[in-house]
């Protein structure tokens, strides 16, 4: 059983006892951990890689270390990064620390940040890497001007919205930051929304390979949306990806009204944001190869007729991810495997890979035979997509994709 402790209305797991919970919890639900960590490294430290066309970039060590970290950060030093993305020595920082974001973060939590970083996180003397960015192009003035595209209004709902339609709107579009994976990118990399009061907002991206869908029009009851915030999986949904790591790291520690307060702004999103126009097919699965395939492959878990089993096996039958315009996130769970969240109400449950089983004209078959059957009816995948995934190395950093 899990062990809590309400404290000012956050929930807090007894297992840190850290001094300030209040912080610790907006560190958590602002993905601090899962973003600043690297495999094997402590806990805050920095190094993980970030994939961008130029070349991958590392996040820095964000521990009290005064030498390589922020124990040097004043207050107003620590608020400048995360509201404007300007280092204490005057750099700007890379947008893929969300800063367009944390501008909303209010002065509280802000502040409640500060102290859980600054006296609760250990110091680790981790030096912080340099990206691998051709030094032609890493030049950072050019961020300065980039930072014109982004506004810091504290807009997240209309006034005339429920306390609890506020707080969801002020937790996804500030510390959850779910824009940043699944907002479109406008011509120089910046979301073309930030809140919604444009229909762009949370219409869906590809990032890093993985379709982060539209989170308009849900078609998922609240108590679903926030079962897979909080343990990964509903009854006819699972989460994987890179979703996977924001839920084990982040949204599992939600509270249950925090949980349920972004499942009922999500649903007040109407699906009426631009998307792009393509021509379905509605002949994608009558292929008789890719059923084979897919009843020797795929049928033992997903059943004959793709209905999954409940709370365990997501349903391929009207599923968000399958149906996805971009079809790359369904050929890369095929390809890499995917594995659900590991949380406190949910066994991670891991489905195989199979690259190196399936050929590239196989995945092509089986992926266009579930995006054509059961009811769904997503253009098909051409040859091209299937194997640009299946060339790519296999990594889940950066980017956010769920399977419903």
């Amino acid at each position: 059983m899990r062990n809590l402790l309400i404290v000012t209305g956050l929930m807090v797991s007894t297992a840190s006892l850290a001094a300030h919970p209040e912080g610790e919890y907006v560190a958590r639900v602002s993905d601090c951990i899962a973003c600043h960590t690297a495999a094997g490294g402590a806990p805050m430290a920095g190094g993980k890689a970030f994939p961008t066309p130029l070349g991958d970039i590392y996040s820095t060590n964000i521990t009290p270390d005064k030498t390589h970290g922020i124990g040097s950060y004043s207050y107003a030093d620590f608020e400048k990064a995360l509201r404007q993305g300007i280092a204490k020595d005057g750099h700007p920082l890379y947008p893929a620390m969300p800063y367009p974001s944390y501008a909303k973060l209010s002065d509280p939590d802000l502040r409640a940040l500060y102290d859980y970083m600054m006296q609760d996180v250990p110091p680790a003397a981790t030096a912080n890497r340099e990206s691998d960015i051709p030094w032609l192009l890493s030049a950072r003035w050019p961020l300065h001007i980039w930072n014109a595209f982004f506004t810091d209004s504290p807009q997240t709902a209309s006034t005339n919205a429920s306390d609890a339609l506020k707080r969801g709107a002020y937790l996804v579009s500030g510390p959850g930051h779910c824009g940043a994976c699944h907002t479109p990118r406008g011509f120089a990399m910046q979301e073309k929304a930030y809140d919604d009061s444009d229909a762009a907002f949370l219409s869906g991206e590809t990032i890093d390979g993985w379709y982060a869908p539209s989170l308009r029009g849900l078609d998922l009851s609240a108590e679903e949306l926030a079962s897979l915030l909080l343990i990964g999986r509903s009854k006819h949904a699972a989460i994987s990806g890179s979703m996977s790591e924001v839920v084990t790291q982040s949204t599992q520690y939600l509270t249950k009204p925090d949980a349920d307060a972004i499942a009922q702004y999500l649903l007040s999103l109407k699906a009426d944001a631009p998307t792009r126009q393509t021509k379905a097919n509605p002949h994608a699965g009558q292929s008789d190869a890719g059923k084979t395939v897919y009843l020797r492959y795929c049928s033992t878990c997903h059943g004959a007729q793709g209905k999954g089993t409940d709370d365990n096996v997501p349903s391929l039958v009207n599923n968000r991810m399958v149906q996805a315009e971009d079809p790359s996130s369904l050929i890369r769970v095929i390809v890499e495997g995917a594995e659900t969240p590991t949380t406190w109400g949910n066994v991670s449950y891991k489905m195989p890979a199979y690259r190196g089983t399936l050929n590239d004209q196989q995945i092509r078959d089986v992926t266009n035979y579930v995006r054509g059957t059961w009811g769904n009816n997503a253009p098909p995948a051409d040859a091209g997509a299937v194997s640009t995934v299946n060339k790519r190395e296999t990594r889940h950093e950066g980017g956010a994709v769920a399977t419903q």
